[in-house]
């Protein structure tokens, strides 16, 4: 049996698409290993997002083929659907290049590859690909769901629709089905992806701009112990009526993901958004009228071409007026066939640094103010990992530790909670398990992380073998 191993990059989105992947494959009689010296395919699923990311992906073939040469490399994702010419002509270490457009294509793909050499392969972007997911690159129970595939907000300083594509919503059946499937196999939190979740179903011929509320509803309906996260809705299209769907239901978190990008109007506008640093508090200000315990997490951009002095500071005052629990500052970076590529009065990367600096320190106080209204109060957490007690030999202890997430953490993005619990207590050490969820005791914050003490077992893991966790 032909084994083949993923050396996986970028986003919650190329994550799934990694998945689907396996899934397709091992459909094929392809295995997937999780050890490279083993494989005869090494699949690097790539990130084309901004150069940082873009380089990170290439290092990583150059790493592959010094490690493995014997094995053939293959590139996916996003790098290789967006700069496949390119790649097939300057990067000789790569023996195919596919896509991301039509994922179903890749088992045609690989037997093409057994044959020859230097094999590439691109597909339009249409729809959105669906099929079996045997295989998730997650922590136990733990799973994204995505929801919608290519962007139309078309920001100016942004690739994804020239990498995958307009907007395309994924059928609401089709969505449903694969969450009943998750939950029946054990999947205790789903994360809903997409480019912009607000805009699901504004592309449907009977387009309605309650889509995602819609959505929301429909998920209400089924039965099951699970949570749902909301990932990364555009400020302009915020679905106001999600909020009451929200309301009914406690397994909806009340945790947001809106990349507000700058606060500054000028900015703000030269990004072909059409907010404002007025009218996103104002959106701030309606979530937690209605979830006064709402999380929120935002994204920034700093030295975007014509960012000013004056607009940086805008910036950093909306930042520590909005208050967000988490966010993430980058500095710009210049992509070809974007607008913004070409615009003028550009911003050193120095400056743009120092601003996205400035930006995470204050964020940096924001949060640990934040956590310490955790400290004292009892959470239920997710356990990602628990660290071997004889890992370290040095001295014995009763005191085991365990990695996991409260529902104000999403996964891989924000701080995580160490629990401890005793060694010597047969029923602590059988409920600390990954993809179990416990009570604990938060008694501190550490930088982004918490530490708290474990109380007792809530949700015994239901996997079952229809889904394999890989971490």
């Amino acid at each position: 049996m032909t084994k083949f191993f993923i050396d996986q990059h970028g986003c919650a989105k190329n994550q799934t698409d990694g998945e689907l992947i396996v899934g397709y494959l091992t459909k094929l009689g392809y295995e997937l290993t999780n050890n490279a010296e083993e494989a005869s395919f090494i699949i690097v699923n790539s990130c084309g997002f901004i150069e940082s990311a873009k380089k990170e992906s290439i290092d990583a073939v150059y790493n592959i083929k010094n490690q493995y040469p014997d094995a053939k490399i293959i590139m996916t994702g996003c790098l290789a659907q967006r700069y496949a010419q390119m790649l097939q002509e300057s990067m000789p270490e790569l023996d195919g290049i596919f896509g991301n457009g039509d994922l179903s294509k890749i088992g045609e793909f690989m037997k093409g590859v057994e044959k020859e050499n230097h094999l590439t392969m691109t597909f339009p972007q249409k729809g959105v690909c669906g099929g079996e997911r045997p295989v998730l690159f997650n922590y136990p129970a733990s799973a994204y769901v995505k929801v919608t595939e290519g962007c139309s907000n078309h920001c100016s300083f942004c690739a994804i629709p020239l990498i995958r594509g307009e907007l395309r919503s994924r059928p609401l059946d089709e969505i449903i089905e694969e969450i009943k499937s998750l939950i029946k196999g054990g999947v205790y939190e789903l994360n809903l992806i997409g480019q912009d979740l607000a805009a699901y179903g504004t592309d449907f011929p009977s387009a309605s701009a309650s889509g995602l509320s819609l959505l929301l509803s429909e998920i209400s309906k089924l039965e099951g112990d699970f949570i749902v996260r909301i990932l990364y809705i555009h400020p302009d299209h915020f679905n106001a009526d999600i909020l009451p769907v929200m309301k009914k239901d406690k397994r909806f978190l009340p945790y947001f993901d809106i990349p507000f990008q700058s606060g500054d109007d000028k900015i703000i506008h030269a990004m072909n958004r059409r907010g404002s640093g007025e009218i996103y508090r104002k959106l701030v200000e309606e979530i937690r009228n209605t979830f006064p315990d709402a999380v929120l997490r935002t994204t920034f951009l700093t030295g975007f071409p014509g960012e000013s002095d004056e607009a940086a500071e805008n910036t950093f005052n909306f930042l520590n007026d909005i208050q967000a629990d988490w966010s993430g500052c980058f500095p710009y970076s210049r992509e070809e066939d974007t607008p913004a590529f070409s615009f003028k009065h550009r911003v050193s990367e120095k400056t743009a640094q120092k601003r996205a600096e400035a930006l995470e320190a204050l964020q940096s106080k924001i949060t640990s103010k934040k956590l310490e209204n955790y400290i004292g109060k009892e959470y239920n957490i997710l356990i990602e990992e628990v660290i071997d007690p004889n890992k370290d030999d040095s001295e014995t202890s009763s005191e085991g530790l365990a990695i996991g997430r409260a529902w104000f953490q999403a996964p891989d993005v924000d701080g995580a909670v160490v629990i401890r619990y005793d060694l010597d207590d047969a029923a602590q050490v059988d409920a600390v398990k990954p993809g179990n969820v416990i009570s604990a005791k938060i008694l501190a914050s550490t930088g982004v992380d918490l530490d708290a003490r474990f109380i007792k077992l809530v949700r015994s893991s239901l996997l079952n073998k229809s889904i394999k966790f890989v971490y």
